[in-house]
């Protein structure tokens, strides 16, 4: 977090944080919403997302709260461009919940045919009276969580579901309507070779999925496959393999028709995800359900990632929340550099360099200048004042961004 962070220990003051921060904002400008459903039948061992396997029965409840608090959100928005319900593991929300859920989201905000209404989903839980409800309700788009199609790997990573429900998942999500279906992959996973990474990939296209996302496994702090790595039970993938990973997917999907158009997500044209497009044009969005996070009017916050206090918490719907960066202009700028980088279109160095002299002002030469060590190192290239990385830079993308923003300081 940046130094102009303000630390808010909700239960010392669980008043309506964002309540407070979107009387800031214009009312009706922000055009996108993420909705945070914690809920998971199990835990699995790379996962760090706030999520939990709930054995109080506590959907309805907690449905009612989110209502609750989406009513509370709701002036803040104007029409939605994008949609997305995350977690966690949305579809295990029962039927009547998600009925409930979407009249509520009807209600409160401007949804049309046009809006991007994203839904992911654990291939297990996929129920043909759910998609026909969400589908209803205008879901467009579904993000199936596959991580492999190998039965060893999915052991390694603790996934529950079987290689043969992603099929079926995929298959019910078309016949009940749903036209643009992302599947998630892992690579990099221990015992994993490159010839099962290419199968992955080809058996991902062959479902007639229309967009991937491509992650490297990564060991994150107070995981339990990060605790079998410190315990020696697993041995990560050599850098070299990692790589080689990285590379063939690259080559892979273009061959298959579909452009990498950010480092870890590729689409055949036209069919790139608007909503995470949002989060890395820095884009302003609304945020509900605990641990969710939000980025209006400048400010950055993040709810409670708690559910008893989020349940607990009444003050007009709000959420409380557990931070909050203040609009900082030279965070912003940052920031910008740091996802717009990532993207396949770039940063439109001309306008960059403006911001900069407003924000910074004299820093823009040590910026045009750091690009120019990055565009000879090979990281970079520059045509028509977009910047841009290189097919090799890829690889050095945060490298990339680092000595960027470090310019400006």
């Amino acid at each position: 977090m940046s130094d102009n962070t303000v630390q808010l220990p909700f239960r010392q003051r669980p008043a309506a944080c964002a309540d407070t921060i979107l009387r800031r904002c214009q009312p009706g400008s922000v055009g996108s919403l993420y909705i945070h459903i914690p809920f998971c039948s199990h835990k699995c061992h790379y996962c760090d997302f706030y999520s939990l396997v709930d054995n109080q029965g506590r959907f309805e409840t907690f449905t009612t709260r989110l209502i609750r608090e989406l009513n509370a959100l709701s002036p803040a928005a104007g029409p939605l461009r994008t949609l997305f319900v995350g977690g966690g593991t949305p579809t295990l929300l029962p039927t009547p919940c998600w009925e409930r859920l979407l009249a509520c989201l009807h209600d409160c905000f401007q949804i049309s045919a046009e809006t991007e209404f994203s839904v992911e989903c654990n291939p297990e839980t996929a129920d043909p009276a759910l998609f026909g409800v969400l589908v209803a309700g205008g879901v467009n788009r579904m993000s199936l969580g596959a991580q492999s199609f190998h039965r060893r790997h999915l052991a390694t990573l603790d996934r529950v579901h079987r290689p043969e429900s992603l099929p079926r998942a995929l298959e019910l999500a078309r016949q009940a309507g749903i036209g643009r279906r992302s599947i998630d992959l892992i690579y990099a996973i221990p015992g994993q070779t490159l010839e099962e990474w290419r199968t992955d990939l080809q058996q991902a296209i062959d479902l007639g999925t229309d967009h991937l996302s491509c992650y490297n496994l990564t060991y994150e702090p107070r995981t339990a496959l990060t605790a079998r790595l410190e315990r020696g039970l697993i041995t990560p993938t050599e850098e070299e393999l990692e790589v080689a990973m990285f590379e063939l997917a690259g080559a892979f999907l273009q061959d298959a028709g579909f452009v990498r158009y950010e480092v870890s997500n590729y689409a055949r044209p036209g069919q790139e995800c608007r909503h995470n497009l949002a989060y890395w044009r820095q884009e302003q969005w609304l945020a509900a359900g605990p641990s969710a996070s939000g980025h209006a009017g400048g400010f950055r916050w993040k709810n409670t990632p708690h559910l008893e206090t989020y349940l607990s918490h009444e003050a007009d719907g709000f959420s409380p929340v557990i931070d909050v960066e203040a609009p900082d202009e030279a965070r912003a700028l940052r920031e910008r550099i740091m996802t717009g980088l990532r993207l396949r279109e770039g940063l439109n160095s001309a306008e960059l360099c403006a911001h900069i002299e407003r924000t910074c002002p004299g820093r823009s030469v040590d910026f045009v200048s750091c690009a120019t060590r990055l565009r000879a190192r090979g990281w970079l290239v520059e045509d028509e004042s977009v910047i841009r990385l290189s097919a090799g830079g890829i690889l050095f993308a945060d490298g990339a961004a680092s000595e960027l923003m470090l310019s400006l300081i």
